[in-house]
């Protein structure tokens, strides 16, 4: 069984410090429901990218366009059987994240080049990504990982993450290896505000009220910057 899922929501990045983030921690766990896979330091994300042979994607974002897309594989363990494959949509404010959830031997042959693979789930949204990925020749081309905690409010899908420790690579794309070795991109922590409409009122003055800086940086636009230098 595939199972699909598609959001739609407001989405919103900010850079804080250390010290933010620890304030920002305590006052969300007593007031937000917590991720059920939080830790006590966050649980591990990891994403592939892929882009087209020009890198498209990587400049479509670089260069502010209000229209993008992003197409990724993540898992929340490198050694799990299935994996999710998202394209991701940015239309104005608003992001729309539609996502597969495929077993490992499939998410192995997109990384093999082999995408009419998606044809094969007879799904209008498989279609899709395979019409997209064939026609553009998208490869992969970084893997990003970082340490994630996540808060809900669930009265209007409120979701705020603090991610942390980013990491890449654009020279394996083994997702699946536990031991992959990896870079570390930047110390900064990313918190990130995704919501239906509006904000709570007293969400939103636990955001308004944190030491943040606004930021239109992508974790993979970060990981992939030093190609650019």
């Amino acid at each position: 069984m595939i199972d699909q899922n598609v959001v739609t929501r407001v989405e919103k990045k900010y850079e804080i410090n250390a010290f933010t983030a620890m304030n920002l921690k305590s006052i969300l766990c007593k007031t937000l429901i917590q991720d059920s896979h939080n830790t006590n330091d966050g649980y591990m994300v990891r994403s592939l990218y892929f882009d087209t042979f020009y890198n498209n994607d990587y400049f479509d974002k670089e260069n502010g366009l209000e229209y993008r897309r992003k197409i990724r594989l993540r898992t929340y363990d490198p050694r799990a059987q299935f994996l999710k494959l998202e394209l991701k949509q940015k239309e104005g404010e608003y992001q729309h994240k539609h996502s597969l959830t495929i077993p490992k031997n499939m998410a192995q042959r997109l990384l093999d080049g082999h995408y009419e693979v998606l044809k094969e789930l007879n799904n209008s949204f498989a279609d899709k990504l395979y019409t997209i990925m064939q026609t553009n020749l998208y490869r992969p081309k970084c893997i990003v990982e970082y340490k994630r905690l996540a808060y809900i409010v669930k009265e209007n899908n409120t979701r705020i993450t603090i991610d942390s420790d980013l990491k890449s690579s654009e020279s394996n794309m083994d997702i699946f290896n536990p031991s992959l070795s990896l870079n570390k991109v930047t110390s900064k922590t990313i918190l990130e505000v995704k919501y239906n409409n509006f904000l709570l009122s007293y969400v939103k003055d636990i955001i308004d009220n944190t030491n943040k800086s606004q930021t239109s940086a992508s974790k993979y636009c970060m990981s992939r910057y030093i190609s650019y230098l």
